[in-house]
């Protein structure tokens, strides 16, 4: 496979320069203007454009929100219009309303690639955990990744004890609502009647591994029979003809997503935490769209 390095290289580069664009000072007015009609008690004083541009500043880099009112501070001396909140980040980041917004072709039919992978709640240390015993667990963070434009068309977030399995069903329901999903590419942990039976009722194809010791029994379920007697009898054959290794986008959107954003979250309420991952999982997908625009 070929890389068009100077392409790859601008897409790396636009993507500080949508996460600094200061265009939002444009309609500053009209927007605020627009957020207050009808409000009851206080007035918006700083827009929602402000906010969500300081939201994914912090998503980014990793900011407490008192740096990045310095930050913002800072960015005002040349600008006045950018005034910088204190107090309201927090609150206002905590109350965005965030949506995935993966860039796709709604006439394209999309296979997804389905896999979940932990995130801390907590940015301690390997030594305090061991040092003073203590653990606060993790979120398990489940995804649908489109395999050809490795953006995210859906995600999940659980406690630790939810299992990959049981969340394959809302994965596909929600990629549904933004794309014609034609088939779906798993692990062995997405093997179960309930998953197969699903799939099959929908139209959907499964590119799901199953267990080596499988039975070829139906036992209620003939689309997950047929899989298996496909797959055990000529297993490589079986994922030449699926396309199986696919599957490692999701893997590798993990991978970029916690390299860029951090593999801990800042949030400390279970509803903040998701939305956070929400916020996050947007901003991937508007770095993943940059590398099919440039």
């Amino acid at each position: 496979m070929t890389v068009d390095w100077p392409t790859y290289n601008e897409a790396l580069v636009k993507r500080g320069e949508i996460l600094l664009d200061l265009s939002l000072l444009q309609s500053w007015g009209d927007e605020l203007q627009e957020m207050n009609r009808g409000k009851e008690g206080g007035r918006y004083r700083y827009s929602r454009s402000l906010i969500e541009l300081q939201a994914s500043l912090r998503a980014c880099f990793k900011l407490a929100y008192r740096q990045l009112e310095g930050l913002t501070r800072a960015l005002s001396r040349w600008e006045p219009r950018l005034k910088a909140p204190t107090t309201t980040t927090g609150r206002r980041a905590n109350a965005l309303d965030v949506a995935l917004e993966p860039r796709l072709d709604p006439e394209r039919p999309v296979t997804i690639a389905v896999d979940a992978s932990g995130i801390k709640v907590a940015d301690r240390g390997e030594w305090m955990r061991t040092k003073w015993k203590m653990r606060r667990g993790f979120l398990k963070i489940h995804i649908a990744v489109d395999v050809e434009t490795k953006q995210i068309v859906a995600l999940e977030v659980t406690d630790e004890r939810t299992g990959d399995g049981v969340m394959l069903v809302p994965l596909v329901e929600q990629a549904r609502r933004r794309c014609q999903v034609e088939g779906v590419i798993g692990d062995g942990a997405y093997d179960s009647r309930v998953n197969f039976q699903y799939l099959d009722d929908e139209g959907i194809g499964a590119a799901i591994k199953v267990r080596r010791n499988s039975s070829r029994r139906a036992r209620g379920c003939p689309a997950r029979r047929r899989v298996v007697e496909t797959q055990l009898g000529d297993p490589e054959g079986w994922k030449e003809r699926v396309g199986y290794c696919r599957r490692w986008m999701a893997e590798t959107a993990f991978s970029v997503f916690k390299r860029v954003f951090g593999e801990h979250v800042a949030a400390r309420s279970f509803p903040n935490m998701v939305r956070e991952m929400v916020l996050k999982a947007s901003l991937y997908n508007l770095f993943m769209s940059l590398n099919l625009s440039v």
